[in-house]
């Protein structure tokens, strides 16, 4: 940032912002303009076309369902690859959910301010006996898949436990596992509404999460995990791609 220079006879400063932020101080057709090109270097789609800021064919996932990248490198990091010790609860289990191809499904929560996307899982509760049962349970709810084999990556330190009701250092499970159907899109009952699903590479993934050099370590493990054990690709970039309200079958 040092060695940016401003020319003064026409700009007095600069910032750095996330999109969401960012878009509140342009005029609406520049944010849109910008909120598309952003998202087409995300969602790997080689053009966006626009007219007045609006796309004139049809509109990419990421910008049909305004998503957003919640800028956060070290929120997440590091990646302990070791068991949770016995005094840190497991406060949450999130996994990379694969198809069969080597893709990952992300879910995206729509907001007033866009939607934010997370892995899919949550957080533990009192009627689950393990931290893959919340996993299997909060893909089915909000993703409405089912998976297989799941398999311990690591865990994240969470220092505070703020957003689980303040309860204090606790971990944050990481998991990777096989997708084995994908159902029908449903409400999820601790929100009340659908969740947009969408089927990324990995590496995507890592970038829309904002986690950024631990999210692309922690994607890399993640698909050498999936390669290793169940023999799946190496995902190639692709577009972005929404799954289908009815569902997808899997091959």
């Amino acid at each position: 940032m040092e060695a940016i220079r401003l020319p003064r006879e026409e700009l007095s400063e600069y910032a750095f912002l996330e999109t969401r932020d960012a878009v509140q101080r342009l005029r609406p057709v520049d944010g849109q303009i910008m909120l598309a090109a952003y998202r087409a270097r995300l969602g790997n789609t080689a053009t966006a076309h626009l007219a007045d800021g609006r796309h004139i064919h049809d509109v990419p996932a990421l910008d049909r369902h305004d998503v957003h990248v919640r800028y956060r490198p070290l929120w997440d990091s590091p990646l302990h690859r070791g068991p949770v010790p016995e005094r840190l609860p497991i406060q949450q289990a999130w996994a990379w959910c694969f198809a069969p191809d080597g893709r990952v499904i992300l879910v995206a929560d729509p907001g007033p301010r866009g939607a934010l996307p997370m892995l899919p899982g949550g957080t533990v509760e009192t009627t689950d006996a393990t931290p893959e049962d919340t996993l299997h349970r909060e893909a089915a709810e909000k993703a409405q898949l089912t998976l297989a084999d799941p398999v311990r990556l690591g865990w994240v330190l969470d220092e505070t436990g703020e957003i689980c009701g303040g309860v204090g250092p606790n971990a944050r499970l990481r998991l990777a596992a096989r997708i084995t159907s994908i159902t029908g899109a449903a409400v999820d009952p601790a929100t009340g509404h659908p969740f947009a699903r969408l089927l990324t590479t990995p590496a995507q993934a890592a970038a829309l999460l904002g986690w950024g050099p631990p999210g692309a370590r922690q994607a890399q493990l993640a698909a050498e995990t999936a390669r290793e054990r169940w023999g799946l690709p190496t995902a190639r970039p692709a577009a972005i791609e929404e799954i289908p309200a009815e569902g997808m079958r899997l091959t």
